[in-house]
């Protein structure tokens, strides 16, 4: 039988109606692999997939094919995005085996999950070959397979540790810079050749050296990041209609995307397209970042309050559908002149940029009659939400969560948008009620403002994921912690509500308690998690930054606003790797080369004090967020009512609200005035 129908993951939803005798990942289909002496066949994908829905149709649903897998093997489906760790152990198994990865994967596995033969995506009759092949190789020489596993395993156990340095200095980050200028592509942004992924945090690293660092490669830095922001924002990769960016460019010009969307993605364009405008001034960013906070509350918000974790690529099982535009469609919507005008506008063809002679939007130059080409896109966007909309999978992931809180917080701070701080805040409600566990159970903190109200410090514990305000089982990993971290340490610096200060405090406790290597990194699982082959750690950013430097910028972080040296020795520590990664693989060291610069640059911190609703507190307020210093981190309250360290003993001057600049907890006298204030900033 099917075990899905009962499960939190909408991917595996997906899958509850399938011929195949799916488990859910757990002891329970281990305990069926030992009964019925036969090998585990683990499927991993996540549900805005596209290539996972094709298996899915060609094998997964075909009787015949699900009738080999249910005879010879007991099948587990995981949903990578409910389960990082799984994916991780299993994807480092199958890169090591085919010298590449990807999703759907496919694993076959002892009935102990050791894996002996891996791969990705099989067309239905490579893949029933291989179900009959596996079998016989099981079945009749036992004895190689199971020798086969022992050295997957013990190769990888071997090459398990990652080198390490000290705290990289300002000369190691101009060396990074160095490298990225090595495979930037000038013409078209971004590094490499196709597929091009957005590198966020990469660009997140060049706005803070190209602020910090009085090089010549600080300029390089700033026009890599420019160049890399405007082509993303002008191509195909990003929504001209709805705003928002699909998860990367299948070629080097950004023109054709891989449809889906990520939350992830989106929450960390949104915050680096932010820090672009904080530091040029640009309309382009400007107009991409309240676009793309306007995408993540319309589109990815749950009922509940978070944020969903993906839309999908495929509507009516079709790649792009919902997103794709020909000369035609246009014409007959808008009539034949305002057809060809928005077709040149948006670099539609007739012979089509995509398949089937559609066109994927572009907007490489600002049209020269802008309330024409609101009216124009209006009346596209309207018509398209009459297609059939691509499937959302609405769970609620806690990392990815804290990346779209830091983003939104920061976004509404220097837009003047108390909507989307707002926005940020009901999540974190959401993710402090329902995922956040600690002495007094789920949430537990009372009111806002009060630090005395929180649970024991270290002993909150994090679920990964939620789905219609349930949570799931899952704990939560590396990331998880860090992420959420970052998120409320932002938040509590744009709000000044000691809540978010508090709960950050306690979850970095854990990481510092539960997660450490023991040589200054950090594993992505919890020492007291479930057991896999192998404990995962990675300290290279993917997708998302890795969770090892997302816990480096946390810790980092609190240290400024508490003095602790434990939290700064622990960021430290975790940054050792970045020194290794950053003159021949900078790429991958994305956010740890930005929390570095933050390390070597101070931060600078800035205490704010006075009445929250004096217009003079929030002025200066206002002027310390939108500093560019890297990293700077700000602390704001009433004088003598906050917990918090950055605080204490600060007071107002002559009765007036005061900005304390400090670094390192030694700070300069008081300002009283924004125009003070930006002077003390720029001596920093």
């Amino acid at each position: 039988m099917n075990r899905l129908k009962d499960a939190t993951s909408p991917y595996l939803l997906q899958h509850a109606d399938n011929p195949v005798h799916w488990f859910e990942w757990g002891q329970d289909a281990f305990d069926e692999a030992r009964r019925r002496d036969v090998p585990l066949l683990i499927s991993v994908g996540y549900s805005a997939c596209h290539w996972c829905h094709v298996m899915a149709h060609e094998s997964f649903e075909d009787e015949e094919t699900a009738t080999l897998m249910n005879e010879h093997f007991v099948n587990v489906k995981v949903d990578r995005e409910e389960r990082p760790d799984v994916d991780a152990v299993y994807m480092n198994a199958t890169q090591a085996m085919t010298g590449h990865g990807g999703w759907p994967m496919t694993v076959f596995a002892t009935p102990d999950g050791q894996p002996f033969y891996t791969g990705t995506y099989f067309p239905r009759p490579h893949f029933q070959r291989l179900l009959t092949g596996v079998s016989n190789a099981w079945n009749g020489d036992r004895e190689a397979v199971l020798t086969q596993s022992g050295k997957i395993v013990e190769a990888l156990s071997e090459h398990a540790a990652f080198p390490a340095g000290p705290l990289p200095t300002q000369e190691i980050l101009t060396g990074a810079v160095r490298n990225l200028a090595a495979s930037f592509d000038p013409d078209r942004g971004g590094f490499g050749d196709a597929p091009k992924f957005p590198p966020s945090m990469a660009l997140e690293f060049l706005l803070r050296y190209g602020a910090a660092a009085g090089t010549p490669e600080a300029e390089t830095a700033l026009s890599m990041a420019g160049r890399t922001l405007e082509t993303m924002a002008r191509g195909g990769i990003y929504d001209q209609l709805g705003g928002g960016f699909a998860r990367y460019s299948v070629d080097a010009e950004w023109v054709v995307p891989h449809f889906e969307k990520m939350l992830y993605d989106n929450a960390l364009l949104l915050r680096v397209y932010t820090h672009w405008w904080r530091s040029t001034g640009s309309d382009l960013a400007r107009r991409v970042a309240l676009e793309t906070a306007s995408f993540l509350l319309a589109e990815m918000r749950t009922p509940e309050g978070g944020f969903a974790s993906a839309l999908d690529a495929d509507s009516e099982g079709v790649e792009g559908k919902f997103y794709v535009w020909t000369v035609d469609e246009l014409q007959e919507l808008l009539g034949e002149e305002d057809g060809d005008w928005a077709a040149g506008v948006f670099e539609v063809t007739g012979a089509g940029t995509f398949e089937h002679g559609t066109s994927v939007l572009q907007l490489l130059s600002d049209p020269d009659d802008p309330a024409r080409f609101e009216r124009v896109r209006a009346a596209l966007l309207q018509a398209r939400s009459h297609r059939v909309r691509p499937g959302r999978d609405d769970k609620v992931v806690a990392a990815w969560n804290g990346l779209a809180i830091a983003a939104l917080a920061e976004t509404g701070a220097l837009f003047d948008r108390p909507d989307l701080v707002e926005a940020a805040r009901t999540a974190a409600v959401l993710l402090d009620e329902l995922h956040i566990q600690d002495a007094s159970g789920p949430g537990g903190l009372g009111n806002p403002d009060s630090a005395e109200t929180a649970g024991v410090s270290g002993t909150v514990r994090l679920l990964r994921t939620s789905r219609d305000g349930r949570a799931g089982s899952n704990a939560g990993v590396l990331e998880d912690y860090a992420d959420l971290a970052e998120g409320l340490l932002t938040l509590y610096g744009v709000t000044g509500e000691t809540r978010w200060f508090q709960r950050a405090d306690e979850l970095l406790e854990t990481v510092l308690t539960h997660f450490p290597d023991g040589s200054g990194g950090f594993f992505d699982t919890a020492d007291d998690a479930e057991r896999l082959f192998q404990r995962p750690q990675d300290p290279t950013d993917n997708a998302t930054p890795s969770g090892q430097f997302a816990a480096a910028g946390a810790l980092l972080s609190h240290a400024a606003l508490t003095g602790s040296a434990r939290h700064r020795e622990a960021a430290e520590a975790a940054l050792g790797t970045v020194s290794v990664l950053a003159a021949r693989h900078a790429r991958f060291a994305g956010w740890g080369l930005a929390v570095a610069q933050a390390a070597v640059s101070g931060p600078v911190e800035v205490a704010v004090v006075g009445p929250r609703d004096d217009p003079a507190t929030a002025a200066l307020h206002r002027t310390a967020l939108s500093s560019t210093l890297p990293g700077l981190v700000v602390a704001l309250g009433e004088p003598g009512l906050s917990s918090v360290p950055l605080l204490a003993g600060r007071g107002l001057v002559n009765g007036s609200p005061a900005a304390y600049v400090c670094r390192g907890f030694t700070c300069r006298l008081p300002v009283t005035t924004p125009a003070a204030l930006e002077e003390e900033l720029s001596r920093s």
